[in-house]
């Protein structure tokens, strides 16, 4: 016999609530409305993001874009049940990629899909891309909610961002200057930004330690907490040394692949970088996963950013003056190496790294 279809199913029986997709967007409204800058001044809502480039004071630019995501590192923010600084994560990995390039980060949009959506907790998460999107100067313009039941297990979710910059014609980096004898400066990471967090949970889970117990490197946070230290976001901060000295050649975001495989995207062919690993100041962070999970040193330079999270390549004349101005925008920034022949490898270690 068959059936009959059951005709009193809703989009909710289904697993989907409209009316929490609503209440998420009322409760992200000002959030939105934060991040406003010149040249986005809309509110979220419609079918599309609107940015004005002449507003924004560009008269010949060339935009640039990147998107990211935040990889497993979703899986320790929704175990140890902290969603707020993640969006950080999301914007940073995509605004910093912008910025290498010399181009001013303008606007941001998410994509934001979980199996059940929580208004609270698509909140917290918001809430961390508004903030993001605050620490580089850019606009949030948009984005997407999906909530996909069968898709995503309840309590899970994924992130995607997309950022567009711009810059002025004849102002993108790297140039096409870059020497022997050029400096190379390291700006120190905030811990493990975005990168090697399927290895990082692996170690975890074999030490025996939960989410909420005592961080063993740091002192007054939970483990999940000093994980989760959100992506450093660079953009003020090398944009004013771009702006300012005029002395910058080229940048690398260091991401997965470390060192070895970020550096020599900006090099040009005939040339390397030789770094000094006994100038790189390692956070604890790194110590301890080196030696919780047995860890190589040339296996912890090729997953992890060690403690630096951003390159410059600058003239050797001015690496000072540019050193002086990301100070005192706030960083950290230590001399590491210069650009030398390339011979074999595009990144020549000396010294050892301090595990």
């Amino acid at each position: 016999m068959t059936k009959k279809p059951n005709n009193g199913l809703s989009y909710a029986d289904a697993g989907v609530n409209i009316d929490a997709g609503n209440e998420l967007v009322e409760r992200i409204k000002p959030l939105v409305r934060s991040t406003r800058r010149p040249g986005a001044d809309g509110e979220i809502g419609g079918f599309g993001g609107l940015f004005d480039l002449r507003a924004a004071g560009f008269s010949d630019p060339v935009l640039v874009a990147a998107n990211d995501g935040v990889g497993t590192k979703l899986k320790v923010a929704i175990e140890a049940e902290k969603h707020d600084t993640v969006g950080i994560d999301l914007v940073a990995m995509c605004v910093n990629d912008l910025v290498v390039q010399g181009a001013e980060p303008l606007f941001f949009l998410d994509y934001f899909a979980t199996g059940r959506l929580d208004a609270v907790q698509g909140e917290a998460i918001v809430s961390g891309i508004a903030e993001g999107c605050r620490l580089a100067g850019c606009a949030l313009i948009g984005g997407e909610t999906a909530e996909m039941p069968g898709m995503y297990a309840n309590g899970d979710y994924d992130l995607a961002g997309f950022a567009v910059g711009a810059a002025e014609r004849g102002t993108l980096l790297p140039t096409n200057d870059i020497v022997e004898g050029d400096m190379i400066l390291g700006l120190a990471s905030s811990g493990l930004h975005s990168n090697g967090f399927s290895l990082v949970r692996k170690i975890v889970a074999g030490s025996g330690l939960s989410w909420n117990d005592p961080a063993p490197f740091e002192q007054d946070k939970t483990l999940g907490e000093a994980l989760l230290e959100p992506t450093r976001i660079y953009v003020k901060s090398i944009l004013a040394a771009i702006t300012g000295t005029h002395g910058v050649k080229a940048l690398a975001h260091i991401t997965g692949g470390g060192f070895t495989e970020n550096i020599p995207r900006v090099l040009p062919k005939a040339f390397a970088a030789e770094i000094d690993l006994d100038k790189v100041e390692v956070p604890p962070v790194f110590s301890w996963l080196a030696e919780q999970g047995g860890v190589e040193k040339t296996e912890m330079l090729r997953t992890f950013n060690c403690g630096i999270g951003m390159i410059a390549v600058v003239a050797s004349g001015q690496a000072a003056q540019v050193a002086a101005v990301l100070q005192k925008a706030g960083e950290h920034v230590e001399t590491l190496g210069r650009i030398v022949p390339r011979r074999d490898k595009g990144v020549i270690y000396r010294g050892a790294l301090d595990l």
